[in-house]
């Protein structure tokens, strides 16, 4: 099949967005789809695992970034602020709600597009940065199911990253 055209990537519900095909094959799983149909005929590529809302965005980014490629993120992380570490459009893209930002990281997994799956991981590792263990388990609403002695083994048995 060749780079011009479209195709359609049809989300959970059904819902069908016509994508420019080169925008579509940043997706490592599309393109492998696209690739191994030999008939030229494929007209719509089924992605059950995304959402309509979701699939929206994954293709808001691929399209941005065709046009303006992310910087590499560096690693470790230099500053927990997102617009520090990649340019301001891809900072402001993963300003969403957890549960947004959880569901472009499954995407990203699924479709197999690596710059979206870097961004979306570094900006749940930016809201982890600095922080202490209660800290991060109110971010993310983690209850503690330790015991307070539990809690003192686990604590004496990691003392060694606490020095670093």
């Amino acid at each position: 099949m060749s780079e011009e055209g479209t195709i359609n990537l049809m989300s959970k519900e059904g819902d069908a967005f016509p994508v420019p095909i080169e925008v579509a094959k940043m997706s490592e799983l599309v393109k492998q789809m696209i690739d191994e149909d030999t008939d030229d005929d494929l007209a719509e590529i089924p992605l059950p695992n995304v959402k309509a809302s979701i699939l929206q965005k994954v293709i808001e980014f691929c399209t941005h970034y065709k046009e303006e490629p992310m910087t590499e993120i560096e690693k470790p992380l230099k500053s927990s602020v997102m617009a520090e570490v990649v340019q301001k459009w891809f900072a402001e893209f993963v300003n969403v709600e957890q549960p947004v930002l959880f569901e472009l990281i499954l995407a990203a997994n699924y479709m197999d597009i690596k710059p979206l799956l870097d961004l979306t991981c570094a900006t749940v590792a930016s809201m982890i940065k600095g922080k202490t263990p209660e800290e991060i388990r109110r971010t993310f609403n983690i209850t503690n199911d330790f015991s307070p002695e539990e809690e003192a083994q686990v604590r004496e048995e990691n003392k060694w990253c606490e020095e670093a």
